[in-house]
């Protein structure tokens, strides 16, 4: 019984080999990076998000395009895109925690973006239901350097890094009829 548990802590700490939005094939929101932008300033006003910038990787694809919006001196929006359309592949919200005084209050904007962030690819939530359901997410991922929780065709990632920072992604998955289903048409 020991070995089935640390098996299974292994799988929830270790990052997949190639995050999932690099794949070929790999879905996108059906959302433009600025048509996102536009709508999450509009809805959140006091959270706004400037525009993106592209940031030359040799990580990305033909298909891929990465870009960043830098909030504040330890907080940052990024995401992937798919290359030509624009459209997200992957939307993060980075914080790199500071020391002093100024923690807990940057530690509290970062949380807002998140569970906007959040509430922006689940608007069926309400904010206070999107930051339970960060706080939650948050709490399954601590202290591990991955954490992904698939709901409907969304998955939400944690990257805790511990000192070296938090990172909060939403990300679509392709959905798929199982066989059994199929077959039932």
């Amino acid at each position: 019984m020991p070995g089935a548990s640390l098996s299974l802590h292994a799988a929830e700490t270790t990052a997949p080999a190639t995050a999932p939005y690099l794949l070929a094939g790999a879905p996108s929101f059906d959302q433009s990076i600025s048509e996102f932008r536009e709508t999450f300033n509009h809805n959140n006003p006091t959270l706004p998000l400037d525009e993106f910038r592209a940031i030359d990787s040799a990580r990305d694809t033909p298909t891929l395009t990465r870009a960043a919006s830098k909030i504040n001196e330890n907080l940052y929006a990024s995401t992937a895109l798919e290359r030509g359309t624009l459209k997200i592949k992957s939307m993060q919200i980075t914080w790199l925690p500071i020391q002093g005084p100024e923690q807990k209050a940057a530690k509290a904007k970062a949380l807002e973006y998140m569970s906007a962030i959040l509430q922006a690819f689940t608007p069926a939530l309400t904010k206070a239901q999107s930051q339970q359901k960060l706080q939650k997410l948050l709490t399954s991922g601590k202290n591990k350097r991955y954490y992904a929780d698939t709901e409907g065709a969304i998955r939400y990632v944690v990257a805790d890094n511990g000192e070296k920072g938090l990172t909060f992604a939403v990300e679509p998955i392709k959905l798929t009829l199982s066989d059994s289903l199929g077959g039932a048409n």
